[in-house]
């Protein structure tokens, strides 16, 4: 390995050094652009911290449509897509064939969700509520000054709002009525919009992402339990701030999606890590994360201005995680 001078090393990494730590770079990114400017090894560059270089997904992809402009949000319900572009709400079939568009107010979107009673919008510091047909029933405003939104989930005729400025999950009716804020027992630790809930199972998973941890609540906002720990390996959550977005299957598997070194993985409703799903590669690169959702044996997975359908494969599974796996989920419906 040759010696690396200062000037050239910060030239590689692209970041600044102060005080002996590397600012706003993750070692992911450092590791790549060290590789590729020839100052590692070969016997540390064949080294994979991710400890998934023979990755093989069970999914494979099937099919892939583009939006017109970046994907803000989307959810899968009922056999059709809603997705949310910047002011306008696309109603579409599994593959991306148009049923309904409709504007919504503009302003930034943080998450959608989709219940019997219409399509919900999350805002930084409001929701809104839209009928199939695209009319605005109901919003509400954040019941916290300062309020920063970043994700809700509907749970039997509540909505459970994560809110990264005042680090607690805010608990509402359906009709918008406040009822009480949620607090972890190990403190929220959230750096960024990171801060992914889902519900599943009658229980609320909430990403504590500054401790690499997912947590597990009651529907009445009692702390039951966590799961994960920091580290690149298949089970455990990579960066400084993982995961980032949370969903589930209809059988109750909890399903994250991690940025830095993207992949989605599936964990029991427990918490036991059951396999990875799609790696970096399999999902395209780059280090942000992909949102997911489960429906049936397909993932559908969003990324900047395209949405991909992944179906699962029983011959790419019995060559990858997913064959040691002994679970009955609805991932492996053939």
């Amino acid at each position: 390995m040759e010696n690396i001078s200062r000037k050239k090393f910060l030239k590689t990494v692209g970041s600044v050094v102060v005080g002996g730590s590397i600012a706003g770079v993750s070692g992911f990114v450092i590791k790549e652009n060290l590789w590729k400017n020839g100052l590692v090894p070969a016997s540390v560059k064949d080294m994979d911290t991710t400890g998934d270089e023979n990755f093989v997904s069970p999914y494979k992809q099937i099919a892939s449509f583009a939006t017109v402009g970046n994907i803000e949000a989307f959810e899968q319900y009922g056999g059709r897509l809603y997705i949310a572009t910047a002011n306008t709400i696309s109603i579409t079939d599994d593959y991306g064939k148009p049923t309904l568009h409709f504007t919504v107010k503009e302003g930034i979107i943080r998450d959608m969700a989709v219940g019997e009673d219409g399509i919900y919008l999350l805002r930084p510091y409001s929701i809104e509520v839209y009928s199939f047909a695209g009319k605005l029933v109901r919003e509400w405003k954040a019941c916290s000054e300062h309020a920063d939104y970043c994700s809700f989930a509907l749970a039997e005729n509540f909505v459970f709002v994560t809110d990264k400025d005042n680090k607690n999950i805010c608990k509402y009716t359906s009709e918008g009525d406040f009822v009480k804020f949620i607090e972890s027992p190990n403190r929220f630790v959230i750096p960024s919009l990171t801060y992914g809930i889902a519900y599943a199972g009658g229980k609320l998973y909430c990403s504590n992402s500054g401790r690499h941890q997912v947590e597990i609540y009651t529907l009445d906002g009692e702390y039951t339990g966590k799961f994960g720990s920091p580290g690149g390996n298949p089970g455990a959550f990579c960066g400084c701030c993982n995961p980032v977005h949370l969903t589930y299957t209809p059988s109750g598997e909890i399903i994250t999606s991690e940025k830095g070194n993207p992949r989605i993985s599936c964990y029991g409703g427990d918490g036991t890590f059951r396999s990875i799903l799609l790696n970096n590669k399999t999902l395209g690169g780059g280090t942000a994360a992909y949102e997911a959702k489960v429906a049936g044996d397909k993932i559908f997975v969003a990324g900047k201005n395209l949405l991909t359908i992944y179906a699962y494969d029983s011959q790419l599974a019995a060559a990858g995680a997913c064959n040691d796996c002994n679970a009955k989920c609805g991932l492996k419906t053939v």
